[in-house]
This record gives C-alpha cells, sequence and structure tokens, in this order.
C-alpha cells in the first residue's frame, strides 16, 4: 500500500499546502472558539489559557468517566454479577462492537477500579473463546479462536444474534476488535501473569482471522454478519441456489486486523517471543498490499470487494454507491494510512453533509443496497443501516483531531453532552442520530455513548501503547494557548501528567523537569523505564519553552462523616414511593469509609480494592452534592418518572459497586495473593 501511494504522494506534495489551507475549513475549525487568547480557565480536571469553551467541554469530557452531580458517569454501568461493567440496564451482556470505541478510547485513563472492571468485562469473551467443541448460546459450535457478538458468564454468540443468523458467517469482526482491544488492555496493565493468560488465546484469535484470508490478493474473504455493526453486511449481497449470500473481500477486517497485531505484536515483544514478532510483522506487510485494492482514486477507502472485482461503496456509483464510514474513520484513528490519506478521507466525509446530519457520523450515505433484508429495524436511518452508532463516533472523533478538525469533534461531543444532561444516554439512535432507540424509558443509559467523550479526549494525545514505552501525538485545538490535564494518564504502574504550552509543532520537552531529545515534530516518545511512579511531562509548541511542572498532590477522599451525607433516600422526591435503601446497605457503605481510611493509613489506598472502595465513596459523595443542587433547583428538569428513575439511577449504581466490592473481597479470603487475602481481613475485622 505504501509503495503504491509513493508516486502519488510526490506529486501531490506541490498542492498539499493548499490543501490544508483551505480556508473555508479553516474558518469552520476556528467558529465558536473563545478568540481571548489569554482567557484562563481552571477546572476540575483540565486547566489552561485561550479556549475557555472549549477546555469546558475537555473537563466535562472527563467528567462523564466520574461520579458527579449533574449527570450519567461511567460508574453507573457495573454489575456485580462479574465484578465489571455491562452494557446497559436493559442489555445485560458484554458485546463486542459496542464496546469497542468507548473501551479503546477510555483506556488510558482508567484507574485500577475501572481497569479491572474491563478486564472482567472482556474476559467474558476469552472465558468462552470457540474451541471447535463448545456450543453457543444460538446453537452453533464456534470454531478454534473465534470471539463472540457478546458473552455472559451463561455464554456466548459466536455469530451475530439478530436477523438471519442461519445464513450468518462467524464472527470475524467482532474477533478482530476482540484481539485489539484486549492487546490494548494488556499494553496499559503490563502485568506478565496476565499476559501468559491470555497471550495463548489473543494468537489462537489472530490464527483464525488470518484462515480467512485469501493469499492470492492478501484480503480476507467474509459473509453475512461478519462486520462490526453486524447484520448490514451480507458479503455480495446476493442470495446463491443453496440459499447462503456470497462471501465478499471486507476491507473492515484488513484495517482492524492490521490494528490488532501491531498492539499483539508489542505484547510479544514484552514476552520477548521473536518468532510471533516476526511471524505478525509478514502478516501486515502482506495486509497492507492487499489493502491497497480497497483505496479510491480520491483516496478513501470502498468497504468491500466481490470475488468478481464489484466494489461496494463507491460513492456515487450507480450500484453500491454509498460511502461507508466504518473502514474510513477506523484506518484514521489506528494510524493505517498517513497524513495525507488521512486528510483526503476527512475531506470525503466533510464533502458529504448526510454523514453527518446531527453533527454524529452514521454508518453510511445513501442507503446499503447489498443487504439481505431492508423492513423493520433495516429501515434506513433505523439501526444498522442509518443509524448511529457512538462506538464508531468515538474512531470519527480521534480522526478530526489527527486532521485538525477540532470543531468537528467539539460539535459531536457537544451533542452527547445534552444527553448526558438529561439522562437520555441511548445507543444506537435512530433517524439519522436523533431519537432514542428505547424512547419510552424514563431514561436511557448505555455503555455506548462513552465513546463520544472517550474520543475527544485520547484524540488529543492518542496515546499509541508499545512494549518500551509511549508515544504522543500532541492535538492541540488552534484557540488554546495553554493545557493541562490535572489527572494522570496510566502506563503499568506509573501515573503520566502532561502539560502543553503553545500551539504548532514541537519544539521542546521536558520529563520530570529533565529535556528530553527522543521527539521529531509530530510526536514524542516516552521510554518509561525509571523507577519513578509519578511522571510530569512538559510539551513546547511551536517554539513556547516547556514549562517546568510540578507533580500534582494525591490526597486520599476525605468524607465528612455525618447523618445526613448517609441519608442517600434524601435524593428521591417525595412522589417516589417505590423505593428506600435498607440499613444494612447504608451500613455497608459507612463500613467501607472505614475500610478506605484503614487502606489509607496502611498505603493500599493505590491498590484495586482502594480504588473501587473509593469510587463508592465518592458516588455517595455525588449523590450528597446532588441533593443540595436539587434544593437550589439547580437541575433541568426532567419529566417525573425520569426524576425519579434518574435518582435511582445514582442510587442504585453505588449500592451495586456496594455489593460487588463485598463479594470481591469475601472471595479474596481464599485467594492465593497474601496481599489480597490481607486486605480481605481488614475488611472481615471492620465492625467486630
Amino acid at each position: 500500500m505504501k509503495k503504491a501511494y509513493k508516486v502519488k504522494r510526490m506529486v501531490s506534495l506541490l498542492l498539499l499546502l493548499g490543501l490544508i489551507i483551505n480556508w473555508n475549513w479553516l474558518s469552520a475549525q476556528v467558529k465558536g472558539f473563545n478568540n481571548d487568547k489569554n482567557s484562563h480557565y481552571d477546572g476540575t480536571y483540565f486547566s489552561g489559557i485561550g479556549d475557555t469553551k472549549y477546555l469546558a467541554l475537555l473537563d466535562s469530557a472527563y467528567m462523564m468517566m466520574q461520579p458527579n452531580p449533574r449527570m450519567e458517569n461511567l460508574s453507573m454501568l457495573y454489575d456485580p454479577e462479574w465484578n465489571g461493567f455491562v452494557e446497559g440496564p436493559t442489555w445485560n451482556a458484554w458485546w463486542i462492537q459496542n464496546s469497542f470505541g468507548p473501551t479503546f478510547t477510555m483506556l488510558p485513563f482508567m484507574n485500577k477500579a475501572y481497569q479491572t472492571f474491563v478486564f472482567n468485562s472482556q474476559a467474558l469473551w476469552f472465558d468462552h473463546i470457540g474451541n471447535g467443541i463448545r456450543k453457543g448460546n444460538n446453537g452453533f459450535i464456534g470454531p478454534k479462536g473465534v470471539l463472540c457478538d457478546a458473552a455472559t458468564p451463561k455464554g456466548a454468540w459466536y455469530k451475530q444474534g439478530d436477523g438471519k443468523v442461519d445464513k450468518h458467517d462467524w464472527c470475524y469482526g467482532f474477533t478482530t476488535a476482540g484481539v485489539l482491544l484486549e492487546s490494548e488492555l494488556m499494553l496499559i496493565r503490563r502485568d506478565k501473569k496476565e499476559i501468559e493468560h491470555y497471550l495463548p488465546l489473543l494468537e489462537e484469535s489472530a490464527d483464525f482471522i488470518d484462515s480467512r484470508r485469501d493469499p492470492s490478493n492478501n484480503m480476507f474473504l467474509v459473509g453475512p454478519a461478519a462486520n462490526l455493526l453486524a447484520p448490514s453486511y451480507a458479503g455480495t449481497g446476493k442470495l446463491l441456489p443453496d440459499g447462503s449470500y456470497g462471501k465478499a473481500y471486507l476491507a473492515e477486517i484488513s484495517i482492524n486486523y492490521i490494528a490488532a497485531l501491531n498492539r499483539l505484536i508489542e505484547v510479544e515483544k514484552i514476552m520477548k517471543r521473536k518468532d510471533k514478532v516476526k511471524l505478525y510483522t509478514h502478516r501486515i506487510e502482506l495486509i497492507e498490499e492487499g489493502l491497497s485494492n480497497f483505496i479510491t482514486p480520491e483516496g478513501y477507502f470502498v468497504r468491500s470487494i466481490d470475488p468478481d472485482g464489484t466494489k461496494h461503496g463507491v460513492y456515487g456509483a450507480p450500484v453500491h454507491g454509498y460511502f461507508a464510514s466504518s473502514p474510513n474513520c477506523d484506518a484514521m484513528a489506528f494510524r493505517i494510512v498517513n497524513d495525507y490519506q488521512a486528510k483526503e478521507i476527512y475531506d470525503m466525509i466533510r464533502s458529504i453533509p448526510e454523514l453527518r446530519p446531527y453533527k454524529l457520523i452514521i454508518p453510511n450515505y445513501p442507503s446499503y443496497d447489498d443487504m439481505y433484508e431492508y423492513d423493520g429495524i433495516f429501515q434506513y436511518g433505523t439501526w444498522v443501516n442509518g443509524g448511529e452508532w457512538a462506538t464508531e463516533e468515538a474512531f470519527a472523533q480521534m480522526g478530526y483531531y489527527r486532521v485538525g478538525a477540532y470543531h468537528d469533534a467539539e460539535e459531536s461531543f457537544q451533542q452527547t453532552l445534552k444527553r448526558a444532561n438529561n439522562f437520555r444516554l441511548d445507543n444506537p439512535l435512530t433517524h439519522f442520530g436523533s431519537k432514542e432507540y428505547q424512547p419510552n424509558k424514563p431514561i436511557n443509559c448505555v455503555y455506548d455513548c462513552w465513546g463520544v467523550p472517550g474520543g475527544f479526549l485520547r484524540g488529543i494525545f492518542e496515546y499509541i501503547y508499545t512494549a518500551k514505552g509511549l508515544r504522543l501525538y500532541p492535538h492541540i485545538p488552534l484557540g488554546i494557548k495553554r493545557l493541562q490535564q490535572k489527572f494522570p494518564v496510566y502506563f503499568g504502574k506509573k501515573k503520566i501528567f502532561i502539560t502543553v504550552n503553545g500551539n504548532g509543532s514541537i519544539t521542546s520537552v521536558k520529563m520530570n523537569g529533565k529535556s528530553m531529545k527522543d521527539f521529531n515534530t509530530q510526536s514524542l516518545f516516552l521510554k518509561l523505564d525509571n523507577k519513578t511512579e509519578n511522571v510530569t511531562i512538559s510539551i513546547g509548541l511551536g517554539n513556547a519553552p516547556a514549562l517546568a511542572v510540578k507533580l500534582p498532590k494525591d490526597k486520599p477522599l476525605t468524607i465528612t462523616n455525618d447523618k445526613n451525607f448517609w441519608n442517600i433516600d434524601a435524593l428521591r422526591i417525595s412522589e417516589d414511593t417505590l423505593h428506600k435503601t435498607p440499613e444494612n446497605k447504608i451500613a455497608a457503605l459507612k463500613n467501607i469509609l472505614v475500610f478506605y481510611n484503614t487502606l489509607v493509613k496502611k498505603k493500599l489506598a493505590g491498590t484495586y480494592e482502594g480504588k473501587h472502595a473509593e469510587l463508592i465513596l465518592r458516588c455517595v459523595q455525588a449523590i450528597d452534592e446532588r441533593k443540595n443542587i436539587k434544593d437550589q433547583n439547580m437541575l433541568p428538569q426532567l419529566p417525573l418518572r425520569s426524576r425519579i428513575a434518574a435518582d435511582d439511577l445514582y442510587i442504585n449504581s453505588t449500592l451495586q459497586l456496594s455489593d460487588g466490592l463485598i463479594a470481591h473481597l469475601n472471595e479474596c479470603l481464599q485467594s492465593n495473593d497474601k496481599l489480597k487475602r490481607n486486605i480481605a481481613e481488614i475488611w472481615l475485622n471492620i465492625g467486630k
């Protein structure tokens, strides 16, 4: 693919400056920015100088991950059954396609509690990995290495479970995304015992995917519902005499498999497995050659190619003339394409306003004409055919940052922020991204939606994890003169705090106050092999100096232990007569405070158990703050049913987090891990 584009890049070099300095586009990105470059912003999670509106949005994006009194947050998607995240109150399983975008984009910012929740949720996929014997929940025996559409502790679905399931292919797109997410998690956690357990399973899945690579062209031949937003893809879309649908070569498998192998290679490097590094590196080279077949003269990717050469997804063609968002957004986000082609892809997206009718990207415009069904939820604009999926918006966001389309990223997140404040975080969205999928519920809370704040945050630096360190690509919005992240980015046991001064190309970098040279104009590489647990990174852009930065003080959570604080039912309105929290649940919350304070004294608050306890207490704190805000009539006035459901969501999610921690601590009493047993015994002795 790189060779195929070499001549084109050389010919286009003189035009590149003109393409970048597109004044109509540039003015759109600056629109809405605070023009006072010296305005200061000091939020809870971000501070800076310049565009205070954008800085406040960044603050809100991270706030959506943390317990807070005003809007839905990530802690509300916890399930004690598997001590992890769940898709949502009405979706009691863990889907790969739905979690792909939000998990990938939020992982760098997840502390040990959230990381563990993701770890336990994704373990459901690998606990039920296909082995040629095990039967899935819809009756199919999955081949060795296949992952699933979704999983619960009771089993998994090896074929996408909606539509004409008997005609569906295995979950190739799901498996590819699962390998990518698990490899990324291993690179961030850097726990060799975990890697030793999961690496053989990841290798099985990688081989399963590669089994469909056609050696004649190095493209992946797959059938209906083998894509991620399944079952919108039906192979060739042509019904064969035996009742099946013909297979076709699907671009997104190639793109996401390259991204997955890039991460799997780094995991193999950690374990010093040179043979696997060599094998997967060779596979990438072959797949890149095959991927060049999907590129149009305009630089974007078609969706698929039939064995007879017919292309699906050539925009404007008389047949199959739609634009497919997924392969193109993913290619930008995962750096499968160079900067020039990323700009070409973005220009194509920008030229089709119907792809973002409500500022959130939809999978295709116009309607697919190659599905096997078009009625009901398959109608255009409703579900997988033109409905909005936040899991894909996550990668669109990262693409916007990469090409400097900051206003597009801002507009997208603002739409999601409105929904968060109104407790309407539903997904997918129907009517091309304007209405809830479950509008009759009093509130909506779905994990997918966190792909938008996740992409809005991760797009700033990208965070490329490797075996030896972390690469950052700063993308600082045009109106921001200085930016500081008050929260850490995680790399194993390390916490990294980043500050940027100036705008433009990188000209200086300091790590823990000392100048470093491992950077170029676009990126910097952090070799994090020293013993310092907390790391400050200061970046100077456009000849602005890299500032001297002090490490933020790690202050333990302090709670005012009074009666009103623990009266969580005071949040409920008088019309809510159905719910009341049992006294033993309140007693457990009070004991968790004692437990947490004991861990702080013993310098164990940084453990997973300490972070889980802290999360629970922050949830109680958010309830207390929400009570006060509500008393001052400073919350959006939701309909009565929604107000009751929102209050219950705060309280119920807190109690579920409490139940999950207590269950975990009871299990730890039998653990072979001495530290976990000791922590569990601390809990056991409370109240005696």
